[in-house]
């Protein structure tokens, strides 16, 4: 994201540009079904016994009609958080734009994916390969290769709209406004039912006074949606963390796994999506000026105010989706400074501490593990790779007691770690594999680094993108992981070319562009601050991506 003019820089804008949208067409065929079965339903009952009756007194009313000042304000920040999940989460999707239902990611076992490249089978094709664009119009910040700014956004909302539920449903609670929305007998099934039929056969159902209730069909909507699809979003975002998938096994595993996870997350964005398109059609179909007035001022006429003053509000969401775009690219340094400071801060404290535990058998390695990353190409490396490593030396310095220079021959003598665990890359998809290697911990006894060290820089003989040297920095905390090691060899296997021979790290508490391949080198320094940018790796320098991303 270096470019302050992304349509003109090829790395964002790139000339295939194309928009895909494929779904597996035996789950399509099934949710077709389910949708025609149902109207096919409703349809049978109208014509063979009429439109079904409709309690007059719908849903249950409240001590307190109308809306307060909290839930309407309530209302509205959920709109703007909401509009801004969707767009960020839409560019997180597209740096790895497809879904799948198991862990593995194997290339063809999708269920929906949103690129029209398929995965070529005669050459390397990597997950960078894979990405895709989309336009700013949609998504925040667009275009591509834009994942590092997306999260920032995505995180930073998820917090004030985390935040701003939890006041709703508390006040809900306190001021028995909760009767709007949690059923409170088994009758509301048949009414919300009898409710569908109308809408299935074309015909508006009676609709009560939203001042004082909703009917049981918009009841259910709105419990669902409160009480069911935000909790399980938050709960399937968490089990996309690697420090919490790889400190709690069993967690998720609860959704089937982190990919089903990711899917489930997903869904429920296209859950939301709907009921807000729903939402405000009926809104504007049944009495458009009175629902306006009762959801922005809290009165129950037909006064033009609402509609005056929500097409403001509505105005100031669009000015902040421009004024987050523009941010994006024109003040990026200070947008990645203060997530690490909100969303950082927070997740150092909490996820940060869960020690990598989590171990997997044999038999459920991957059968596909994702190539990424450019391959060096420098004639040192080359000939490295010539003469199978044998002549590599691993120089450690810096701040050290006790520097050293140590060949592949020197780490295999080490006492050596083999760990089978989940791999999560930062576009979304995932991996199992085996890894054999030498503890970082044990490094780090043998060079004895000075007590004002609080990071290690890793450099590869690699480059990114835009041709600078790749490298990484890890504090001591997580170096000294008990899952956190040199690997030199994958799946009984030295370590291939492709994922990061000689050597390449292992941290299983962050995501996968920490995990730095290729490494040529070691120091240890007081601060990631005196490297580089002093963001703490070149992701962070020159794609804005988190410092530490336990999630």
């Amino acid at each position: 994201m270096r470019s302050d003019n992304p349509p003109h820089d090829p790395h964002h804008f790139p000339e295939d540009r194309r928009a895909a949208l494929w779904i597996r067409p035996q789950l399509l065929g099934v949710i077709a079904l389910l949708v025609l079965a149902a109207v096919a339903i409703a349809w049978v009952q109208y014509l063979r016994h009429g439109l079904p009756p409709i309690t007059v007194a719908q849903g249950s009313h409240v001590a307190r009609p109308g809306f307060p000042l909290w839930l309407r304000l309530a209302h509205y920040f959920n709109f703007l958080f909401l509009v801004l999940l969707v767009r960020s989460g839409l560019s997180i999707l597209m740096d790895h734009p497809r879904l799948y239902r198991k862990v593995d990611c194997t290339p063809d076992t999708e269920w929906i994916r949103f690129t029209p490249v398929p995965v070529p089978k005669n050459r390397m094709w990597t997950a960078n390969d894979d990405q895709r664009y989309i336009s700013p119009w949609l998504a925040l910040p667009g275009y591509r290769h834009t994942v590092g700014m997306a999260r920032h956004w995505h995180f930073m909302t998820d917090l004030f709209w985390l935040l701003n539920g939890l006041t709703y449903v508390v006040l809900l609670f306190v001021t028995g406004h909760w009767l709007r929305l949690v059923p409170t007998s088994f009758h509301i099934l048949p009414q919300a039912w009898a409710i569908f039929v109308h809408y299935a056969t074309f015909h508006m159902p009676p609709e009560p006074d939203g001042f004082f209730s909703f009917n049981a069909l918009q009841q259910l909507a709105y419990f669902a949606v409160v009480f069911l699809f935000a909790p399980l979003s938050i709960m399937t975002g968490i089990a996309m963390s690697p420090a919490f998938d790889n400190h709690l096994k069993w967690y998720p595993r609860m959704f089937g796994g982190k990919q089903s996870a990711r899917s489930i997350h997903f869904m429920l964005m296209i859950a939301y999506t709907v009921f807000l398109a729903i939402h405000v059609s009926l809104v504007a179909t049944t009495g458009f000026a009175r629902n306006m007035n009762h959801i922005v001022f809290g009165t129950d006429n037909m006064s033009s105010s609402g509609i005056i003053v929500g097409s403001a509000g509505i105005a100031v969401v669009i000015a902040a989706c421009f004024a987050a775009y523009w941010l994006s690219w024109h003040r990026s340094r200070q947008i990645q400074k203060l997530a690490g400071t909100v969303v950082g801060g927070l997740t150092n404290r909490l996820l940060d501490p869960l020690a990598p535990r989590a171990q997997y058998s044999r038999d459920e390695r991957s059968p596909y593990f994702w190539p990424n990353g450019i391959i060096p190409t420098s004639t040192e490396w080359v000939a490295l790779l010539d003469d199978q490593f044998a002549s590599y030396r691993l120089r450690i310095h810096g701040l050290v007691a006790h520097p050293v220079d140590l060949s592949l021959a020197d780490l295999r003598a080490m006492t050596e770690q083999k760990q089978t665990t989940l791999h999560h890359c930062i576009q979304g998809w995932s991996g199992i594999a085996q890894w054999e290697g030498v503890k970082l911990s044990d490094i780090i006894a043998l060079v004895r680094p000075f007590d004002s060290v609080q990071t290690i820089v890793f450099r590869s003989y690699g480059a990114n993108a835009t041709g600078s040297q790749y490298y990484e920095t890890q504090n001591m905390r997580d170096a000294c992981h008990p899952q956190t090691i040199l690997a030199y060899g994958m799946n009984d296997a030295p370590l291939g070319p492709v994922y990061g021979a000689p050597l390449r790290l292992r941290v299983e508490n962050q995501l996968g562009y920490k995990m730095i391949k290729w490494i040529k080198e070691i120091e240890f320094v007081e601060s990631e601050k005196n490297v580089g940018e002093g963001c703490g790796g070149i992701k962070e320098d020159e794609e804005f991506f988190d410092l530490t991303p336990n999630i």
